[in-house]
Formats: C-alpha cells, sequence, structure tokens
C-alpha cells in the first residue's frame, strides 16, 4: 500500500450533512440532526484511509454523502476537477463507475430474487457496457477475481455463506473498474477467520486495480491492517488524521487516545487516564465547543466554548483537532 507521488484523486472541503427529524404540524419544529459537520480530507491515489469511530459518530453517513447517496447538506467533493457534491441523479451516472461502495450486510445490498449473473451483469448493463456475450464473459472474469467458482454464476445469494456473499458484494462493486472503493463495515458481519480472507481480497484486488480505497470500521486491529492514514471521527467530525503508525503509536487526541486504550489486552490494563467516560451525545444537540469536551478527562474552560480546528505539530502531516494536545503529550511522555 503505497501512495503514488502524494496526488490528491478525491478531495472533501467542509462537508455537511443534516438531516431533519420528528417535527410536523402538530409536533413543533424539527431537529436537526448534524451527522456530518464540517468534514475535510484528501484521498490520496493509491491508498488507503481508514476511517473509524464509535458507532453514531457518522461514518456511514460521510460514506453516502460523499457518493452522494445522500445530498449533502454543504461542503464540496471534489473528484475529476469536478464538485460532485449535490449533483442531480442523471448528472451523476457518469461518475459512478467510479466511485463505488461495498455495504456492511452483503445479504441485504444483493437482490435475493436474481441470479449471481443478473447481478454482476446489471451495473454493465446501466452503463451500457458491451454486448451480451462480452458482459457475460466479464461476469467469469469477476467471479474468478474474487475467488468463486463460474459455477456461482446460475445461484442465488441465499445460497451463498456470509462471506462468499460479500465476495459477490467486491465482485459488483469492481465490475466497471471504479478508481475509488469506499468499504462501509464490510467484514464486520463476518467471522473472524472469514474477515482475514475478505480482508486479504481487498488487498489483491487493490493492488491489481489500483484502487483507492476509504475503509470504514470500528475494529482498530482491522483498519490497522488495512490503512496507509488513518481519520478519527467523532460526532460528525474529523479529530485526529495521520499515517496509520504515528495514530497507533503516538495518538495525540484524547478521544484517539480512549479508542486505543479500549482494545482489550491479555494480561495487561488499559491505562486509566486515557479511559472514555460517558455516551455519545446527541448529534441532534452535540455540546458547544469542542464536541468531545463532556467526556474528556483533559478538559478545560476553553474547551467548553472555542471549537479546535485540525492543527499540526512540527512533523506536518499529523492533525489533531484539541487545544491542549502539545501539552497532553508532554504530561504523557513524562509520567
Amino acid at each position: 500500500m503505497t501512495l503514488s507521488n502524494d496526488k490528491a484523486i478525491l478531495s472533501i472541503d467542509g462537508l455537511e450533512l443534516h438531516f431533519s427529524q420528528g417535527g410536523g404540524v402538530f409536533r413543533g419544529k424539527a431537529a436537526k440532526v448534524r451527522a456530518v459537520d464540517g468534514v475535510s480530507f484528501e484521498l490520496y491515489a493509491g491508498e488507503t484511509l481508514g476511517l473509524v469511530g464509535e458507532s453514531g459518530c457518522g461514518k456511514s453517513s460521510l460514506a453516502k454523502a460523499i457518493l452522494n447517496l445522500h445530498r449533502p447538506t454543504a461542503g464540496a467533493v471534489i473528484y475529476s476537477n469536478t464538485d460532485i457534491a449535490g449533483l442531480s441523479d442523471r448528472a451523476m451516472r457518469q461518475y459512478r463507475s467510479a466511485l463505488q461502495m461495498i455495504f456492511q450486510d452483503p445479504f441485504e445490498s444483493l437482490n435475493s430474487r436474481h441470479t449471481v449473473e443478473v447481478i454482476l451483469e446489471e451495473p454493465l448493463l446501466i452503463h451500457k457496457v458491451g454486448d451480451k456475450n462480452s458482459r457475460l464473459q466479464r461476469v467469469a472474469e469477476l467471479l474468478a477475481m474474487v475467488g468463486l467458482p463460474p459455477s456461482a454464476a446460475s445461484k442465488y445469494p441465499h445460497e451463498f455463506s456470509g462471506g462468499q456473499r460479500q465476495r459477490i458484494g467486491i465482485a459488483r462493486a469492481i465490475a466497471l473498474e471504479p478508481e475509488i472503493l469506499i468499504c462501509d463495515e464490510a467484514v464486520s458481519a463476518l467471522d473472524v477467520s472469514v474477515q482475514a480472507q475478505i480482508l486479504n481480497l481487498l488487498l489483491d484486488i487493490q493492488e491489481k486495480l489500483k484502487l483507492s480505497i476509504i475503509f470504514i470500521s470500528h475494529d482498530l486491529a482491522v483498519v490497522r491492517h488495512m490503512s496507509d492514514r488513518i481519520a478519527v471521527m467523532y460526532l460528525g467530525q474529523i479529530v485526529e488524521i495521520a499515517d496509520a503508525e504515528s495514530i497507533y503509536s503516538s495518538p495525540r487526541h484524547p478521544y484517539t487516545q480512549g479508542l486505543l486504550a479500549s482494545i482489550p489486552r491479555l494480561g495487561e490494563a488499559s491505562p486509566i487516564e486515557a479511559q472514555i467516560s460517558g455516551d455519545l451525545p446527541s448529534p441532534m444537540a452535540p455540546p458547544s465547543g469542542c464536541r468531545f469536551h463532556t467526556r474528556c478527562q483533559h478538559r478545560q474552560a476553553r474547551c467548553e466554548h472555542e471549537a479546535p480546528s485540525l492543527q499540526a505539530g512540527d512533523d506536518g502531516p499529523h492533525l489533531t483537532a484539541c487545544h491542549f494536545w502539545p501539552e497532553i503529550a508532554a504530561k504523557q511522555a513524562n509520567s
């Protein structure tokens, strides 16, 4: 997993995705859910960017906003020198082949009434790729690429195991040879032994097709295995982003430190000062200032009123949204 000339293939700038919830004639004003609230980052050619955070932090909403499956409230998604955020379905169609998604539940994401052949041929038909014979040949190639036999083409999704169904989902996602693949908890519904097979398959396909990947997961061990860089998301915002080794060896944001402290360790206690207390606040009423301050043991008065921006240290590429991360890091180094 190496970066290709540090060229950004996708740029996200100030992306927001807000939903209205409740309200109506007899219920008053609808509440606003700030699922994604000012996210910015770049995805480089050939890299895997891991996206981690607790359930409910906005990871899946961010993925759908990037792909315009949910129309963003504000911000830009720059791909191929074009802002695709908020494009109509018709205008977006020309970009669909280049940006594809693998969903969490392989059974729910596959049409149970269609054979695998129909499922894999469908994107080719929609985008008017080839004739019938060439499409069927492409289906056979896709099955071979994901490690399934030719006989799988005539079967239905319920005839496969979870891991095999996810292989079909991967085959469908790469049918049009995309440049960018977004994996939304793509292995979380699978057994641990099957997870390893699917992860290695994704790495092989990435190398073969020169893909750039956004890999979303709450499993920090899996993200470390897959990622070149990691972005940590909390309550709709990115709070830390750096290369994977720096995130795991020198986490700066108290939330990142808490996530890493939560990883079970045999015969070793997690550091008490890094543990996260309390529940994730509601995205309908996020805390003022730093959104993590209600759960942070290092909070100060400034945190309650002033929202920190992502800022770099001396090493530049490691960005952290915390007013006091240098002081926290120095204190931990001397303890």
